[in-house]
């Protein structure tokens, strides 16, 4: 099983999907307990969101479920929201904090080792060339890197989450155009609710790889799941007519992105 796929194009935008893998190995499936078997913290149906939006976008989604190891995490394992509650690089609980593996079962500090070398390396190694390829053909790139969540999640954040959650490390992880820009196409969206730099201000993804100084630029869309679903719970059913007020949204943001990029404002 290759551990990502890679959609090339030849826009100066580049959309990372680290969660909406759902493969595990038989032998993990195996180790789940029947909370961890539903796959409840998927990114559902993130690739069909995004599809088709923008031409000539690259795509780089993992393949596998972050449940084998996720691909949003600081590699050394040290938490990205010190003081709140969070899941690991290696989950044992899924975001309701409840536990994920059978008695026993969750994995040890070596088999996260070599599930980091096996699943995460590789997506970032194959996000990284692309951005180095996007970066050479523009002298930009834009990495937006896509995400949904459940909208009411009592262990990660109080209350319900808005529909957009922008995240840019608060301002350090892209110039302010892209920024503003991205705010503007969400803030323009009636009926939806939009947040800047809130509960999610971006992973390790956006944080790594967001050097405006060097001309790589990151931001991350964290989608409240009621925004596209037909409802956040299984058998989580992709809503075409519910989803296509946010796709809107979103092209109007990426295209944006694509023909500031394009206009030499960002270098």
């Amino acid at each position: 099983m290759t551990p990502f796929s890679v959609t090339e194009g030849d826009s100066p935008i580049i959309l990372g999907m680290p969660h909406g893998g759902t493969w595990l190995p038989d032998d993990l499936t195996a180790r789940l307990n029947d909370n961890g078997r539903k796959l409840a913290d998927t990114d559902w149906h993130i690739d069909r969101l995004y599809a088709d939006l923008l031409p000539g976008v690259t795509v780089v989604a993992a393949t596998f479920h972050r449940y084998v190891i996720d691909a949003n995490r600081d590699p050394s394992g040290v938490s990205l929201y010190p003081g709140q509650n969070t899941t690991e690089l290696s989950p044992t609980t899924d975001f309701d904090g409840l536990p994920i593996w059978a008695e026993g079962q969750a994995p040890s500090e070596a088999e996260i080792l070599d599930r980091r070398e096996a699943f995460h390396t590789p997506y970032h190694l194959a996000l990284q060339y692309q951005i180095d390829r996007i970066k050479a053909l523009h002298g930009t790139a834009i990495l937006w890197d896509c995400h949904s969540i459940r909208s009411v999640i009592p262990f990660l954040f109080e209350g319900q989450l808005p529909h957009f959650n922008i995240g840019t490390n608060d301002g350090t992880t892209c110039a302010p155009l892209i920024e503003t820009a991205t705010r503007a196409a969400c803030l323009g969206a009636r009926d939806f609710e939009t947040v800047l730099n809130g509960r999610f201000k971006g992973g390790w993804t956006t944080r790594h790889y967001g050097l405006p100084e060097v001309k790589v630029h990151a931001i991350q869309m964290e989608i409240a799941q009621r925004a596209y679903l037909s409802a956040e719970a299984a058998p989580w059913s992709f809503d075409h007519a519910t989803a296509e007020a946010p796709r809107r949204v979103l092209t109007q943001a990426l295209t944006t992105l694509d023909r500031l990029a394009r206009s030499g404002a960002l270098s």
